[in-house]
């Protein structure tokens, strides 16, 4: 008999008669657990099974088959990559500028290598048409401004919005909103705006004082964390339907994550995320393998923290486990590890498309243009050559389907350097869901 209780599923021993290939056993301090990686489900098991399936994770055969009877309708990877999918979400950079200089900005200062430039409002207008031609009613997409600094060509920035607002509104399509900013020239009108339209507010803030500072300064070498802490006070009082949260590009310069956590938390922000830093164009600012190390250490002190707060029913935004929490807890799996040259493109400031917001003017990652969308046979050989079952050593790993084979612009520059951090960190999400699970099942009603 299967028992589904809370999201975990209980297997009696008997239906678990071989090792399970394609899975990964983890403990917590009370049980012993299975997840099936083709299907993204967790299975309670005994001691005696958890050794089994370490000591021979190859022979699996039954073992899968049995679990297939027992739950026929769990979602399967295709082997084969899709030929194509629709255009679902836009990031626009709308200033190819910046106005910090940042030590290990993946866009140049916000140029991507090019001459510094806005978008055209005929550029804009099409990727806005774009992002509507083949939604249709009941659906969702994403529109994105990014740069550089976006806020540099805010005319643009509110022309777009407003129309994609009224588009959406005669398709009947859900339309949702999204800026990245440095903070440095928000004004309480632009969070007046924001609020209007639901906007998700994403502040770059790599610490606290000088620790941000020794980062993010401006191109005169002043810091610029006053300036944005002041400017973003107004937005984090007013937000309701916009939500203002902070990202923390990680470097071995500033990984005291849980004491940064708690203080932006503190100053009012929705949420808080962290990620590490591992390409930049200059190479500063990279993550080797022993700040990995201490930066999987502080996420799972963070991430403890979480738990305890969650138990007592209060709120503590870390991001990044939250929506762990959520993926899992959904059974989310997936062949890619975002929409990238998929259902999201960025768009550059002349109306190029490429595979995501990072590639921009990078023309081995270029789909075509706002004006002729997007060039099939470029995004079936893109979906064909990046599908996680072509990428080594993702194809055997069991976290595959849950990493999705990282960073399509880390890995194409960098290689996998993350890859034993990454797992450590799904391991530590696995147990804390499943510990969730006990503590406080009404967390994931």
């Amino acid at each position: 008999m299967l028992v589904q209780i809370a999201g975990i599923t209980s297997v009696p021993p008997s239906f678990l008669p071989e090792p399970v290939r394609q899975s990964h056993v983890f403990q917590t301090a009370a049980n012993s657990y299975v997840l099936i990686v083709d299907g993204s489900r967790i299975y309670a098991i005994d001691a005696e099974m958890a050794a089994q399936l370490r000591s021979d994770p190859g022979n699996s055969t039954h073992l899968l088959e049995g679990l297939s009877l027992l739950d026929p309708d769990r979602p399967r990877i295709a082997a084969e990559a899709p030929e194509s999918v629709p255009v679902r979400s836009l990031s626009l950079a709308v200033a190819q500028k910046c106005n910090l200089a940042c030590t290990y900005c993946y866009a140049q200062e916000g140029s991507f290598g090019s001459e510094p430039k806005n978008m055209e409002h005929e550029a804009a207008l099409r990727s806005v048409e774009l992002l509507f031609r083949s939604a249709s009613a009941g659906e969702s997409v994403n529109l994105a401004f990014l740069g550089g600094e976006p806020l540099v060509n805010r005319p643009l920035i509110r022309d777009c919005t407003k129309l994609a607002a009224q588009t959406g509104k005669s398709q009947s399509v859900r339309t949702n909103f999204s800026i990245t900013t440095n903070g440095t020239l928000l004004t309480p009108d632009d969070g007046r705006f924001f609020e209007e339209y639901g906007f998700a507010v994403t502040i770059s803030l790599d610490g606290i004082g000088e620790v941000h500072d020794s980062q993010r300064s401006f191109q005169s070498g002043k810091g610029s964390y006053a300036r944005i802490i002041e400017n973003v006070r107004p937005l984090l009082a007013m937000q309701r339907q916009m939500q203002v949260s902070a990202r923390v590009t990680v470097t071995p310069g500033n990984l005291r994550l849980k004491d940064t956590l708690d203080q932006l938390l503190a100053l009012g922000f929705h949420s808080v995320g962290f990620s590490p830093m591992l390409h930049a164009p200059s190479g500063r600012g990279e993550m080797d393998q022993a700040a990995l190390d201490e930066m999987l250490a502080q996420m799972i002190e963070c991430g403890e923290t979480f738990e305890r707060r969650t138990a007592l029913g209060e709120r503590y935004a870390f991001s990044n486990l939250a929506t762990a929490m959520r993926e899992i807890h959904k059974g989310t799996h997936r062949p890619y590890p975002c929409g990238a040259g998929g259902g999201y493109f960025g768009v550059s400031a002349d109306g190029g498309l490429y595979a995501c917001h990072r590639f921009v003017e990078d023309p081995n990652a270029k789909f075509g243009d706002v004006w002729n969308g997007v060039d099939p046979a470029t995004q079936k050989t893109w979906l064909a050559q990046r599908h996680v079952h072509t990428q080594s050593p993702c194809s055997g790993c069991w976290a595959r389907y849950l990493c999705g084979g990282g960073c399509h612009h880390e890995v194409i520059h960098r290689g996998r350097p993350a890859c034993d951090y990454i797992r450590g960190w799904l391991e530590y999400c696995l147990q804390a869901y499943v510990r969730l699970q006990a503590s406080t099942p009404e967390y994931f009603a």
